[in-house]
């Protein structure tokens, strides 16, 4: 193919439609100006931090007939929001249940901690209910194929809240390296931030009673009974294995996305992963401080991933090292090791071409989020398959889960991607699946 046959197609396919030289203000405008009755109807699960106002409330905003939460704050907090930016009232409810059994919704927007994502998902796609899930898809390997199924079974539009899949810098950035325009991947580097525990929740705190409004046996839901503690619960339940995976399955959810998207990899995966952690010295959260790992592919290509506390969040992304040069994409921008690295696609508005860097301008910053939104609501109403659609998060939450493993498990392991099990190793294969407190029980 020429190198004027491989730009036009590229153009023509990476940047096609929605995606071409609209800008995020246009999006809302697009979005604001439906009618009542072509308006996709959702019902969000979870309001507080990455659900709530600041985020997925704001971005699905036109969209929202009901909310539920287990704690009352951000329940009122959000209701309030909604009446504010849009004078209207919605339902509101601590019961999930209550919003799967409605015939007036249409979707969900799951954003509660990880161990509820399976359960939610497939409960969700049985009630005729599409569903945005938030990122990591699963807090263990083994829930994603069930996941899949149930999206399949029931016909159901699941999209993963992997925005990055929706952001303009990602899509060229994959597309250039998919192109082969600078020759074979070598090598990918994968960067992720250290654990911000310490920052949100600044030292231990002892175990209490739960506060007022909020219900921390349902939240707990599947994870094993223990005492509550404001240190371990809202945003900081990340930090602990029973609910979450650490920045390994936060920000690795995103960036590690990105690599099995620009290697071709979306329905595979690795063949092994190796690696090594730093946690904690007096252990006041579990999942690890800093850690290194190597993936490798059937190919050949490496993969190594590394967890940096301190690091700035523009060195936080993907490096794909190529044949022909090395391009780099963080959220907000790109950096190529020399201009030609980039000349063989164009660039598309509104980001800004400057030589051997490529930034998204400051108003734009929420573009991914907002695209990334539009895609779930316009697959909703067209049945088409969506960015990140749930095949892809179970892939991607896959390598995360498996870095995890080595690192806890001190092993390598051994990765089938074809049949999705760990091989040679009974007591590896452990970390595959993980017990539900009763009653709860993956279907």
């Amino acid at each position: 193919m020429s190198n004027q046959t491989r730009r036009s197609f590229l153009k023509r396919s990476a940047f096609a439609g929605l995606f071409s030289s609209i800008s995020a203000t246009s999006y809302r405008a697009t979005f604001a100006a439906e009618s009542p009755s072509e308006r996709v109807r959702v019902g969000m699960i979870g309001v507080g931090n990455q659900g709530g106002p600041r985020n997925n409330s704001k971005y699905f905003l036109k969209n929202i007939e009901a909310i539920c939460d287990l704690d009352a704050n951000y329940l009122a907090e959000t209701a309030a929001f909604i009446k504010k930016e849009d004078n209207r009232s919605v339902t509101s409810t601590d019961d999930y249940r209550r919003l799967l059994d409605s015939k007036d919704l249409d979707a969900v927007v799951v954003t509660v901690p990880d161990q509820w994502h399976a359960l939610m998902t497939i409960e969700a796609c049985k009630a005729g209910k599409d569903v945005y899930c938030e990122k990591p898809l699963t807090l263990v390997i083994g829930e994603g194929k069930p996941m899949v199924n149930a999206a399949r079974k029931h016909q159901r539009v699941v999209q993963t809240g992997t925005m990055q899949r929706s952001g303009l810098e990602f899509k060229y950035v994959t597309s250039l390296v998919q192109s082969g325009a600078l020759g074979k991947v070598k090598e990918v580097n994968v960067t992720l931030p250290g654990p911000n525990w310490i920052d949100r929740a600044k030292k231990p705190a002892p175990d209490s009673a739960p506060p007022a409004g909020f219900d921390f046996d349902r939240w707990l839901g599947p994870a094993p009974v223990r005492p509550y503690n404001k240190n371990r619960v809202h945003y900081l339940f990340r930090f602990f294995w029973d609910y979450s995976g650490g920045q390994q399955t936060n920000f690795g959810a995103h960036h590690l996305d990105i690599a099995q998207w620009g290697l071709g990899m979306d329905n595979s995966g690795p063949v092994s992963v190796e690696g090594s952690g730093v946690f904690h010295p007096q252990g006041w959260y579990e999942t690890p401080d800093s850690t290194s790992m190597k993936y490798t592919y059937a190919n050949g290509v490496v993969m190594n991933c590394r967890q940096t506390p301190g690091i700035k969040s523009n060195k936080q992304g993907t490096e794909f090292i190529c044949e022909k040069g090395t391009v780099f994409v963080t959220r907000g921008g790109i950096v190529a090791s020399s201009p030609d690295v980039l000349k063989s696609l164009e660039v598309p508005a509104p980001l800004v071409h400057d030589g051997a860097i490529v930034t998204v301008p400051k108003e734009e910053k929420r573009f991914a989020n907002i695209a990334h939104v539009g895609d779930f609501i316009h697959c909703v109403k067209t049945r088409a398959t969506p960015a990140a659609d749930i095949s892809i998060g179970h892939r991607s939450a896959t390598v995360c889960h498996l870095g995890n493993i080595a690192v806890r498990s001190g092993k390598k392991i051994s990765w089938n991607p074809k049949s999705e099990t760990i091989e040679g190793d009974v007591d590896a294969a452990k970390w595959l699946t993980k017990e539900y407190r009763a009653p709860y029980r993956l279907a």
